[in-house]
């Protein structure tokens, strides 16, 4: 008896070969995302009564200062196109001395 005689000798079956799927219905699709859309929004509604009851005023000073440094900070980028931006730096690094030059690394000279 050899040693190949105990194995299968069928083709390999793959996942998804031949099965049918089932189509499912536009209706039941529907009413499941209105639901979802439903839920969603009443969750929307519970988060935002509790963070309002929740907040200290302190906690609602720092929201307002975070928002406005936000604010500022998305202005300033704004403000220079990236041109500009690339321009600025070029200056930055001409005014820089030797020093900060990346040094050449070459083992061979």
């Amino acid at each position: 008896m050899s040693e190949y005689e105990a194995c299968a000798k069928s083709s390999l079956k793959l996942k998804g070969d031949g099965g049918v799927k089932k189509k499912k219905k536009k209706k039941d699709k529907q009413k499941l995302l209105e639901q979802v859309s439903k839920v969603t929004e009443v969750e929307k509604e519970e988060k935002l009564q509790t963070f309002e009851i929740n907040r200290t005023k302190a906690e609602l000073a720092f929201q307002k200062m975070q928002e406005k440094m936000q604010k500022e900070r998305i202005k300033q980028k704004a403000a220079m196109t990236h041109k500009q931006r690339v321009e600025e730096f070029n200056r930055h690094l001409d005014s820089l001395t030797e020093h900060f030059d990346i040094p050449k690394v070459s083992w061979t000279k």
